[in-house]
């Protein structure tokens, strides 16, 4: 666990000096498989205008299965248009399964590795609201998060970017253009 940690902060360090590219949210999340609901929070770092990573925890709280999940997800952006942006997303996490003992499923087990892919679209503002569909590799089960994220350094109007002399007021925040 120790190790997740430190690899964790060794990816994200390089980033904390570029404000104007982070943000950070949260989600709802529901899994079609096992009928459960939980909620997300996440950090968005936007190193270029097409990739970005995102360490992310979520926590199911409600339905059959009880679990919580922290890693990493790329982000990879595909198609860009003046209002919306599609993107591809890879995730790795380290899971722990809480109520696992209860479940049909052979070999269940407490702490277990994941991996995801998906898609998803968000808008290209300061606040951005999400949808993304992933597919769990492992576990062979589909879930959607809605969530909304904020972007630091944007302008008072929720929707331009702060003129800091390097871009014209009003124009959209540069982590997506």
């Amino acid at each position: 666990m120790k190790k997740a940690y430190l690899i964790l902060i060794l990816t994200i360090t390089p980033f904390i000096g570029f404000n104007q590219n982070i943000g950070i949210g949260g989600s709802a999340i529901y899994n079609f498989q096992s009928e459960s609901f939980g909620a997300g929070a996440r950090v968005n770092f936007f190193p270029n205008n097409n990739l970005s990573f995102v360490p992310q925890f979520s926590y199911y709280f409600f339905g059959p299965v009880s679990e919580w999940t922290a890693g990493l997800s790329l982000e990879l952006k595909v198609v860009k248009l003046n209002t919306f942006n599609f993107y591809l997303l890879a995730h790795g996490g380290y899971n722990t399964w809480i109520n696992y003992d209860a479940s049909n499923m052979e070999g269940a087990s407490p702490i277990n590795r994941n991996a995801e892919a998906g898609i998803g679209v968000t808008t290209n503002k300061c606040l951005r609201p999400f949808l993304e569909y992933r597919y769990n590799i492992k576990f062979q089960e589909t879930h959607l998060q809605l969530g909304l994220l904020y972007i630091f350094g944007c302008g008072n109007d929720g929707g331009s970017y702060r003129n800091t002399g390097r871009m014209k007021r009003g124009t959209v925040c540069p982590a997506y253009n």
